[in-house]
């Protein structure tokens, strides 16, 4: 029997790691640039942990979460999310005690036990930041702009903010009641998952991918109308705010998100470039969520970004690293010379390889030619008793005499960036 990925994982092999690896960086360049610094929490929490703070309502908890009892019996759950591991390891860590506000963030898998989808996987990889104890407008602007300057520097385009406000408490119950009763006579129009919504949480309805769904969704009650005074004035400083720091915007009174914890400002980045699954990052603000983990109340916002979708996007805007010099030796003193020659110049912050397959010559420059290399030297009997060598440039054919003992890294690439 052939062995084979569970269904839902995938491999990330080396054609595509350097494209994470590139990914990866920029995310914490940018995140440092912020000022939010990593926070690495267990792959698996008490299912408890998940069930008050996402919601024992939503689909995540009732349909997708792995979920098993360990050898003591207790109920343990992969994190299907970040942010509830996130609230309770700032809650049990005392991290309130220190500076405000918290600025965290995290890179993740995450799993959920879902139909696999382009860009969409049973195990998936995540991106996402937490800030605890700030409750102005402005905030949310902040976290709104940091995904926005990611997919800007990274060079995805085509993509459009969306933006809503589910307001609080207060305003939701009573846009809940209207929501009701304009679902309630439309029940036989509904899938039956959101026939199973409709009295658990009405609002997860304008969530709902089904396109006969959607269409009865189009003149359902707007949430926008419904608000406050206070959540209409703290909508309108979001847009302001985002106004002022140049980033454009929809409001969609659809979002509501996927998790029961948001309440006012919610957001999405979605593109339309990856079929059907076109939200890239999702997130809001969720200011009762300390408490529903036990903790004091606390305002929090962040957001969570999917990598594999974001992978999607970025195609082929990277470059693959190459290696930047092939040492090929002919003869066992000079494969002796060329090893101890490669590891001098690694130290020295290049990238070298040499031969470990006992290749002929030939073989040699036919792999260096193959994996990309920049330039090549070959070093033999006449190279080391003149301690010279020619470095050639794989490319243009170009070639340069140097001197083997006291050749750097820089040289190597000073003469392979003048071709």
């Amino acid at each position: 029997m052939t062995v084979s990925a569970p269904k839902g994982t995938a491999d990330i092999l080396p054609d595509e790691s350097y494209k994470w690896q590139y990914v990866e960086r920029k995310i914490r360049d940018i995140c440092s640039r912020f000022g939010f610094c990593e926070i690495r929490t267990p792959v698996f929490e008490h299912t408890e942990v998940f069930e008050r703070g996402v919601g024992d309502a939503t689909d995540v908890v009732t349909k997708e979460m792995y979920t098993f009892e360990d050898k003591g019996g207790r109920s343990i759950t992969l994190r299907p999310e970040g942010t509830a591991g996130v609230v309770r390891a700032y809650l049990e860590n005392g991290l309130f005690n220190g500076a405000m506000p918290v600025k965290l963030y995290y890179l993740i898998n995450c799993f959920r036990y879902e139909k696999p989808q382009k860009g969409r996987l049973r195990q998936f990889s995540q991106f996402g930041v937490e800030l605890f104890g700030a409750t102005s407008p402005e905030t949310d602007a902040l976290i709104i702009s940091l995904p926005h300057m990611l997919l800007c520097e990274l060079g995805i385009k085509d993509i459009e903010l969306k933006i809503n406000s589910i307001g609080c408490r207060g305003c939701r119950a009573e846009y809940r009641r209207a929501l009701t009763e304009y679902f309630e006579s439309r029940k036989d129009k509904l899938c039956p998952t959101c026939n199973e919504r409709l009295y658990k949480n009405p609002m997860r309805i304008l969530d709902c991918k089904s396109e006969i769904c959607r269409s009865v969704c189009k003149d359902a009650p707007r949430i926008t109308d419904y608000l406050c005074s206070d959540c209409r004035d703290h909508f309108e400083k979001v847009k302001a705010a985002l106004e002022g720091l140049g980033i454009a915007y929809t409001v969609d009174s659809s979002i509501v998100r996927g998790l029961d914890y948001y309440n006012r400002t919610v957001f999405e980045f979605v593109s339309g470039d990856i079929g059907a699954q076109g939200t890239v990052c999702g997130g809001g603000r969720y200011d009762g969520l300390t408490e529903q983990l036990g903790g004091a109340p606390c305002a929090g916002i962040g957001f969570a970004m999917g990598l594999e979708r974001l992978m999607l996007l970025l195609g082929n805007k990277t470059d693959r690293p190459v290696t930047q010099l092939y040492v090929a030796a002919v003869g066992e003193r000079a494969k002796a010379y060329s090893a101890g020659l490669a590891h001098r110049l690694m130290k020295d912050g290049a990238s070298v390889e040499y031969d470990v397959m006992n290749r002929s010559l030939k073989a040699q420059l036919k792999y260096a030619d193959k994996i990309g290399a920049r330039s090549c030297i070959v070093i033999g009997d006449s190279e080391l008793d003149n301690k010279k060598a020619v470095l050639k440039n794989m490319k243009s054919g170009r070639q340069t005499e140097i001197p083997l003992d006291d050749i750097t890294a820089a040289q190597i690439e000073e003469a392979i960036e003048n071709e």
